[in-house]
């Protein structure tokens, strides 16, 4: 085939819509600011394990859609979440990552909430008579929270419909293993990367780049047949992934997992994963769990989150046994996910100037495979969010 000229490399690909997307979806300022309001204030979104809220009064703060939120277990042993912001004059209250505290007092004028959200304190509450300022009408903001299997999901929008009904069964893929596994988290970090959030989503559901990572190349893909892999696409746009297995003994250095002590309702040989949309994933291998958020920060920088989750009161033996599997696959320094964030930034350096003007979704393996349905299944989403098709949503 020959090279192309400049005409013919910018055209559209020869494709049906759905099947390409623009480069335009990674860059535009305009875009990227409406997906904050017509996507990511509009989802669920995981935000913890309620191993790390475990106790009365222990707290995380965290952030998404640009919204900084408290997430704490009330003394009712209910799990709430909060907008991070007093309501007095906007400072943030809790400055901490987490704790433990039985109220949360805002540095600025001092006012304090409890940990259901109510304003308790309000110093020389005087000043205020004459005005419908008092504490009993200036709590904080509760936002809508979820627990499902331990694992806490938040939505910024009152009006959303229940965390089941968004999600359209996408966990099910779990249900062997997250109803009967008391986990817990034993690993979190987080990275900004020069990408944006998509692209880097993308690496979840491409099953194609397989071929990218060295691992995946010897103890993933000749481990099982092609032909066993299931690709299921959801409503809302997530997606699930099963029949994957792995032959870890085929990596120099690694051994088998046989006689390792697997997550409820897996085999050592087993890797299934849920990406959800719009910027999150669960993973599990047999041993050891992974639950990843991606959050937008720029049209070109973007943050990952990234939990491990073992079972609760396991021996030292089993845990440090699951420490290293998921170190070896997913940790800082692991084989795979530093990969995944380097494919992200190679994608950014072309789509994030112009340079590439769409990127191709087309491969059709009947859900089996390598196949781009997952991607699709996430464009499509996209689009009928954004009120505009992925493949050309600019007029310009």
């Amino acid at each position: 085939m020959p090279s192309r000229s400049a005409a013919t490399w910018e055209a559209p690909p020869p494709l049906p819509d759905g099947h390409y997307v623009s480069g335009r979806v990674y860059r535009d300022e305009r875009m990227f600011a409406e997906e904050r309001e017509r996507i990511f204030k509009k989802v669920w979104h995981f935000v913890c394990h309620e191993s790390e809220v475990a106790e009365a009064f222990d707290f995380r703060t965290v952030e998404r859609a640009d919204t900084p939120l408290i997430v704490v277990r009330g003394g009712d042993g209910r799990v709430r979440a909060f907008v991070n912001v007093c309501s007095h004059r906007g400072a943030r209250v809790a400055m901490e990552p987490g704790g433990n505290a039985r109220s949360f007092t805002c540095f600025y004028h001092h006012w304090t909430y409890d940990t259901e959200g109510a304003c308790v304190s309000m110093p020389r509450p005087e000043g205020y008579r004459g005005t419908p300022v008092r504490k009993e009408n200036m709590g904080l903001r509760e936002v809508r929270t979820e627990v499902k299997w331990g694992f806490v999901f938040v939505n910024l929008d009152d009006d959303c419909a229940p965390l089941d009904r968004f999600l359209d069964g996408a966990l099910d893929i779990f249900d062997r293993v997250l109803p009967d596994a008391d986990l817990e988290v034993f690993h979190y970090h987080r990275a900004e990367i020069d990408a944006n959030w998509k692209a880097y989503q993308e690496t979840i559901v491409d099953l194609y780049h397989e071929f990218m990572h060295v691992i995946l190349r010897d103890t993933q893909m000749p481990a099982a047949s092609m032909d066993d892999r299931e690709m299921r696409t959801y409503a809302n746009g997530h997606v699930t992934i099963a029949g994957l297995k792995a032959d870890y003994e085929k990596y120099e250095g690694w051994r088998r997992r046989d006689h390792s002590t697997c997550l409820p309702g897996l085999d050592p040989d087993d890797a299934r994963f849920a990406p959800l949309f719009p910027a999150q994933t669960f993973i599990a291998r047999g041993t050891v769990m992974r639950v990843d958020t991606v959050q937008p920060i720029t049209p070109h920088k973007c943050l990952i989150e990234s939990r491990g989750l073992g079972l609760k009161g396991e021996s030292p033996e089993d845990r440090a046994m699951r420490i290293d599997h998921h170190n070896e696959y997913w940790g800082p320094f692991g084989r795979n996910v530093t990969e995944d964030a380097f494919a992200a930034e190679g994608c950014e350096l072309s789509f994030g100037k112009g340079a590439a003007p769409h990127g191709i979704i087309a491969r059709d393996e009947d859900g089996r495979g390598q196949c781009d349905s997952g991607l699709r299944g996430f464009w499509a989403e996209w689009s009928r969010r954004m009120g505009r098709p992925a493949s050309h949503p600019t007029n310009d």
